[in-house]
Parts: C-alpha cells; structure tokens; sequence
C-alpha cells in the first residue's frame, strides 16, 4: 500500500488522504458506545422553560377582609385571641392596587417530561414545610408541598390548640398540640386541597397541598406566581382558590399551556369573576 501511494499523482494523493481521513472518522463513531450516544442526543433535545401569570380579581370594587373575631372578642383564650388584633377571614384576599388574588394554589396537573432531578433539588432546599399556630390563625394561610418533603404542624402560643383534617389519600387526622408544641407529618400526592382546622378555636382555617411532581406555587400578594423548571411541551395549568374553587376552566383537568426551553412562558391575567365568589 505504502508503493501504491507513491505511484499516485498529486491530485490522487489528495483524494486518498480524504477518503483515509474519512475512515478513520467512521471508524471512531462506530466504536462509541450506542448509550453514549442516545444520552448526547436527548441532552441535545431536553430543554425546561418557566410558567408564570397572576390570580386577579375581575371587578373595580375591591371585597373587605371578613372579620372572624373583633378584637379583644374572642370567646375562647382570649388572653392569646384577637388580643392585640382583630382576626380575619383570609378566604378571599384581594390586593386594592394590583387586583391579585393571594393565597390560590397554581400548579400542572400530570405533567410531562422528565422531572425527578428537579424534584430532588427542591427536597433538598427545603426538606420541611411549616404550618404555625400562631395568634389563632393558621400562618401562612395555604401551603403547598413535594410527598417528599416534611409537613411540620407547629404551634407558637402559649395555649393549646388541635389540628384536624381529612383527606381522600392520607385518611383523617386529629391531635392535640399542647403550647409550643409540634408535630411531623409525611403525607402523600392528594388531588385536592386539604382544609386544616382547629376544634379548640373553630374560626381557624387553612390548607395545604401535596404533590408527586415539584411543578406548583402559592400566589403571592400581588396574585403572581411562577413555576420553574418546567419541561418544554405541552403542560396543564391549574389555578385553585378556596372561595371559587377551580379559577381555570375544565375543573381539575387545567388548561393547556406551550412551554418553550430556556424561556419564559406568560400566561398573564387569569381573573376570578365576583358572581363566582358569592
């Protein structure tokens, strides 16, 4: 071969080098293992954008907070109750400048795509959601979390309180906190809410959320939101308020969503329609 090479002319000796090249090329991605070369692929594809709107209120006329107990009224320890403030009802908070709605739970339903890395990091952050007793109100209102994470039910007055709920998936609870007590819970994915309550002091209201998937979020002060990390494609969005119930049409289905990689996807103004909220 070395001879044959020699006897080419110029031109061929060229064409030779580049069909040589060309082999040995070939040859070194054939030698790559397939899984290699699948994983470079989906890298390639993978991408995960974010999801954001806000809850607003679809009138001018802001609603007043509902007080549930004047102040220095409460008929049960009212030495802690409504001692200092009067307690409200938070079942429908509207910001009077934005028009957000706070404390709706936005989240996908059945998300698609890969997901678990970003369910571990979320875990990881935050091992633990808190739920305080505090001044005889359930701080915060709603929250939401991963059936990964811990649900920590706690109590910062000096009086005794009990939590109680029920669930479809995670069955009935019911315990007496004593003052500065707490307890830890781990619960599994529910489909809907859970109202919390407490017997001792009835007014007390609140919920919380679990899920399978790290794709939800409480709406803030303003009624915004934002879910990150969501994998591009086709998700379902899902917006929940306690006084109206599913914001979003199609009920718990969601409504359809096209997230693109690497962006950020507005959803804008999802409002709530007063008539609905009577």
């Amino acid at each position: 071969m070395k001879n044959l090479t020699r006897s080419l002319p110029p031109a061929r000796l060229v064409f030779a080098g580049l069909v040589a090249a060309l082999g040995a090329a070939l040859s070194t991605a054939q030698a790559a293992p397939p899984a290699t070369i699948l994983a470079a692929s989906l890298t390639a594809q993978a991408g995960y954008g974010t999801i954001k709107g806000r809850l607003v209120w679809e009138s001018a006329e802001v609603p007043a907070l509902k007080v549930l107990v004047a102040k220095g009224e409460a008929q049960k320890d009212p030495q802690v109750c409504a001692k200092v403030e009067a307690i409200p009802s938070r079942e429908l908070v509207v910001d009077p400048s934005s028009k957000g709605v706070q404390y709706g739970f936005a989240y996908l339903v059945k998300p698609q795509g890969e997901y678990s890395s970003a369910a571990k990091e979320l875990v990881a952050k935050a091992p633990k959601v808190e739920i305080d007793q505090k001044n005889c109100e359930f701080i915060p209102h709603v929250a939401a979390l991963h059936q990964s994470q811990d649900l920590v039910l706690k109590s910062s007055d000096p009086v005794t309180h009990n939590i109680r709920f029920t669930s479809f998936t995670n069955g009935a609870f019911n315990q007496v906190l004593s003052p500065n007590g707490q307890v830890e819970l781990k619960l599994i994915e529910e489909r809907r809410p859970i109202p919390l309550a407490c017997d001792i002091h009835p007014w007390m209201r609140g919920y919380v959320m679990v899920f399978a998937h790290p794709f939800f979020a409480v709406t803030g002060e303003d009624g915004s939101f934002e879910i990150t990390g969501v994998p591009a494609g086709t998700q379902n969005l899902v917006l929940w308020q306690e006084k109206v119930g599913y914001v979003t049409q199609r009920a718990g289905r969601g409504i359809p969503v096209e997230v693109a990689a690497n962006q950020v996807t507005n959803v804008g103004d999802i409002p709530i329609n007063p008539a609905k909220a009577k």
